[in-house]
């Protein structure tokens, strides 16, 4: 879960980068909500994660 959380991130950091760089208008929203989801299933990984092991 935690890899997910990680692979996912970096893909919303991406799309942030190519959305708020002007080349696509369009993904500036997407990116924004996937980087905010993201960051939280991030965080909650990293806690649930330390308490399984």
């Amino acid at each position: 879960m935690l890899r997910w959380a990680i692979v996912l991130l970096v893909i919303a950091i991406i799309l942030a980068i190519i959305g708020f760089g002007g080349i696509i208008s369009a993904f500036a929203e997407i990116a924004q909500v996937l980087f905010w989801i993201f960051l939280v299933l991030f965080v909650l990984a990293l806690i649930f994660g330390r308490r399984l092991t």
